[in-house]
Formats: structure tokens, sequence, C-alpha cells
């Protein structure tokens, strides 16, 4: 085959979908979409979570539905997945993909053979069955150092047992994340400090891919202001909810008490505050609307690793914000309308001046679509200069020896 038109399988826990909501998902179809936009023949092989729709334009091939959100799930399927974890020894969020067996897999990808290579896109469902993804020529995509985040979370666990937990997590996702980025062709990351997590033994073949919220250039909707500031995230992830709480616990007394904040998301347990003009409203019905429903953007991510989506998007609609340092990971270019800070007082002193200048009738926004294709840009730049090692390789999946394997085969 030739570099113009390969054939890429795309192997990812949860499939690519139609409209994206949650950041993984959206940097999933970012990379789907630029991959399409090349050129390529793309066959997707994951899972649906329920009530979603598979994105439009590649081969799917469905493993079935599956929900892998702790808050969506009960706690039976919570105890289920971690006797799982325990039995086969490996990590929870890769016991959430054992309940279809290797041997589907194997059969999808044979079927689909010959093929130029796989794209592994996170750790979940190739660190489950790596033996069968081995063999084949890959790309390793890390949304995030996974290992790093559990270890974080273990640090802030509330009690002994769940910090174990954590711990334990951790330890699998290290060895997993090694045992791809080592035998993968290339590794992609979306933030610079990613690409040299994995080490210097790889850190050669590891690129940054910048990315985008949506292949076309968002608008900004055109609704009346109804917030000074908005915040949205799905604050069950625990990283964002770190965020949260330093915002409200260290930020917000700090704020005028005639502000007014609107707190949107997926959110288990309302947190007790004292400022008057906090609202948590839940799920909105449109994200763009909220965020463009207020005067300035709050992006206040505290830990964890990889891009931050919302920094992406807020950046995409031209909103003017305040930031932290970990909020801009990944982005190159950080537009003048953003005031970066990690210092709590300065944060609400930033941001009261941002308001101030909106209720002066000055808007501070800018044109996102700039932001938006020069990100585009480079993305599709990177794709293009990293795919051509899948040919540098050597081998096709038409030339790999098939496996035999038990159902439910691991590492």
């Amino acid at each position: 085959m030739t570099f113009g038109k390969m054939h890429l399988i795309l192997v990812s826990s949860l499939v690519p979908v139609d409209k994206p909501a949650s950041g993984f998902d959206i940097a999933n179809r970012a990379v789907l979409d630029g991959l399409l936009a090349l050129g390529h023949r793309v066959s997707v092989v994951g899972f649906l979570q329920p009530g979603r729709k598979p994105a439009p334009g590649c081969e799917m091939h469905l493993l079935g539905e599956l929900e892998v959100t702790n808050a969506k799930v009960g706690r039976r399927q919570k105890l289920s997945w971690l006797s799982a974890a325990f039995l086969n020894r490996t990590s929870v969020s890769s016991a959430k993909m054992l309940g279809v067996p290797a041997g589907r897999i194997q059969s999808i990808l044979d079927g689909l053979a010959p093929f130029d290579g796989v794209v592994l896109n996170s750790v979940q469902l190739p660190a489950a069955f790596a033996q069968v993804f081995r063999p084949y020529p890959s790309i390793y995509v890390a949304h995030n150092v996974e290992a790093d985040s559990a270890l974080e979370n273990a640090e802030r666990a509330k009690g002994a047992f769940e910090r174990y937990l954590f711990r334990r997590e951790a330890s699998y996702l290290e060895r997993y994340e090694q045992q791809l980025a080592q035998n993968a062709v290339a590794l992609w990351t979306f933030a610079e400090a990613d690409r040299l997590g994995f080490g210097r033994a790889v850190s050669d073949r590891a690129f940054v891919v910048p990315l985008v919220t949506s292949w076309d250039a968002p608008i900004l909707p055109d609704v009346e202001r109804q917030h000074d500031l908005g915040l949205i995230g799905t604050w069950s992830w625990r990283p964002n909810r770190i965020g949260l709480d330093w915002f409200l616990d260290q930020v917000v007394p700090y704020l005028p008490r005639d502000m007014s904040i609107a707190v949107a998301g997926q959110l288990e347990g309302t947190p007790a505050v004292s400022h008057p003009g906090i609202r948590f409203v839940g799920r909105v019905p449109d994200a763009r609307a909220f965020v463009a429903a207020g005067a300035v953007v709050p992006l206040i991510s505290r830990g964890g690793t990889g891009v931050q989506l919302k920094s992406i998007e807020t950046f995409e609609l031209g909103m003017p914000a305040v930031a932290t340092q970990a909020s801009l990971r990944g982005i190159e270019t950080v537009p003048a309308n953003c005031a970066p800070t990690d210092d709590p007082r300065e944060f609400a002193r930033l941001l009261t001046e941002k308001v101030d200048r909106a209720r002066d009738g000055l808007s501070q926004r800018l044109d996102g679509a700039v932001f938006h294709e020069a990100q585009k840009a480079r993305m599709l730049q990177v794709m293009r200069a990293v795919l051509p090692r899948f040919s540098a390789s050597g081998s096709t999946a038409k030339e790999r020896p098939r496996l035999t394997l038990r159902d439910g085969g691991r590492s």
C-alpha cells in the first residue's frame, strides 16, 4: 500500500460519535476527522455509549453498547468492575472492556485485513487486549498520562481504601502505557508535557497533536447575557472536580457579592458555598449557548494531564477568560483576551476586572475562527508527517501472523 491512501484501524474503548459531548468524545472525533480529512480509509473498532450515534464517514465495527462512566452506573456495576479487575489482574478501566471475548476482536481485524496499521486511542481497550493488538504496527494516542492522573487522585483520596485503589490503578496504568508507547511506531499526545511523560526512550517518536472541538469552526450563539461567570464541565470526573473545588474554596471568597456565577454540568453532591451569586444549574441543553450567556469564562484546571478541551472551545468561541496554567496545557498560542494566573486572589481580581469591563459595554470577545484554523492546520501537519511511519515499519496486517487466543486473553 502507498501512503496516499492508507487503510487504518482506529481502536477506541468508546467509538467517535456524531455529537461529541465529553472531552474524551471530542478528542476521539478530532482524531477521526483528521485522519479522514487526509483521505484515508478508517475502520473503527470499539464500544458505543448507550444513547449515542456513531460518527458518520467511516466503517464502524461495534463491540456492543457500554456505559463506562462511574457516575452513571449503580453500586452493583462498580463492584462487578472492581471484581473483574482483581480477578484478571488488570486496571479497573481495562476491566470494563472485558465483556467481549478477545477472539471476536481478532476476527474483526482478520476481516479488515490488509490494513497499514492500528491507531490505539487511549489505554483502556488496547491494554485489555494487548496481545491482540501487539503484532500490528501502531500509533498510540495518549489523551493523558493516565498513571500520573491516578497518582494525583490517590493523593487526594478520601480514605485509605480509596487511596489504595487509585495507587493500584496507577501501577497497572504505568505498565500498560509504557508498553503501548514502546511498541508503537509513533506516539501522539495532546500536550507537550505529556510528550515527555513516557520517558526519553520514546520521546523521539512522540508528537503533539493540536486539537479542535469540531471540524468546522464553532459559532458563538447570539444570546442574552444571563450571568457574569459561566463554568461548565463533567464535574464527576475527579480532575475536573478538583479544579471546581479549588475555584469555590479559594477564588470565590475574593469575588464581589453581586457577581453572578453559573455552574453547569454533572455534579455529584452540591458543594456548600456562601456566595449568594452561585447557581448550580445541572445539565444544559446547549453548552455553547450557556458559555455565550456569560461575560467571562474561568478556566480552572488544577491537576491531571493532557489538554483541557474546555479551554480550546472557549478560545474557539472567542470568549474572554482567566485561566490557570494547567488549563493552558497543549495550547501553543494563548489568545490575547485570556489572562493566566495560579494565584487565587489574582484570579479573582482578573475575573472582576473583566466582568466590570463587560458591564461597561466592552465584550472583549475575539474572532475564535482564527484560533480554530491555526489549531486544525497544525493538527493535519503533524498527522501528515507521522503517518508514513506505518509504511516505514515494513509490514501490513496481511503479513502479520494470526494469533490463537483464548477468550478474554490479555497481557
